[in-house]
């Protein structure tokens, strides 16, 4: 009996673990690819996944992400678009200079995710910022971002 009850916990920790694995996993098999890790600022490695995931969506995506404005009150920084948000700019041999305004920014975060998941549904541009302009409108000025 002693060991039945040690095998079923044993049983139940090893699905638990199996469905950790597929989570961790998820973001990417939903058709969102994303930028390695390792590609991360030091800032944003021990950022909460949603974060560390807009970020990476980010790097992987940039010339996406400058189609669609951020209504967090950026532009009054400076920033272009949501893009903005993480990244300064892009040099020329591809290094890329970080900003770190997303990293506590709900807003930005989620015009992000937003992105991510209504472009992983097949939405075109067009709807897409179509969504974030009626979502997002209500939360403040739109950085000036031209329409893609």
């Amino acid at each position: 009996m002693v060991h039945s009850a040690r095998a079923r916990t044993l049983m139940i920790l090893l699905a638990l673990g199996v469905l950790l694995v597929l989570a961790g996993c998820g973001a990417e098999s939903d058709g969102i690819s994303l930028a390695p890790a390792s590609m991360l600022p030091d800032f944003a490695s021990q950022a909460p996944p949603r974060v560390r995931d807009a970020y990476r969506y980010a790097i992987a995506h940039h010339d996406e992400l400058e189609h669609y404005p951020c209504y967090c009150g950026c532009g009054a920084m400076g920033h272009t678009s949501n893009l903005s948000c993480y990244i300064q700019d892009i040099g020329e041999d591809s290094t890329i200079i970080f900003d770190t305004h997303a990293i506590g920014c709900g807003i930005c975060v989620d015009i992000t995710q937003d992105v991510m998941r209504l472009n992983a549904e097949g939405r075109s541009a067009q709807e897409i910022r179509a969504y974030i302009d009626s979502t997002y409108s209500a939360y403040g000025p739109s950085t000036d971002t031209p329409l893609p």
